[in-house]
């Protein structure tokens, strides 16, 4: 069951984080300049390097209670960011 739910935390934590990452980065890029398409391009080329390491590091810590913390907590902290940038540029 604990590997079930480390599983788990790789694929569906480690994508929430990774989505987050993707939001917030695209919306500071274009808020700092960059064309938006630009901008969510390179946001989704690093998306892919932060998705592996979230993946592989969800693996490689002890504690499975702080697998899912950070990666669902600090994704739903920078969509909450992203989304609010994203809100104040239009």
């Amino acid at each position: 069951m604990l590997i079930a739910l480390r599983i788990g935390a790789a694929i569906f934590a480690g994508y929430g984080f990774t989505w987050g990452f993707i939001a917030l980065t695209t919306a500071v890029l274009f808020a700092l300049g960059m064309a938006f398409h630009d901008a969510e391009h390179l946001s989704a080329i690093l998306g892919l390097l932060i998705y592996l390491c979230a993946f592989l590091w969800a693996f490689a810590v002890r504690s499975l209670g702080r697998v899912w913390a950070v990666l669902v907590g600090s994704g739903a902290v920078m969509g909450i960011a992203a989304s609010l940038l994203q809100h104040n540029l239009i």
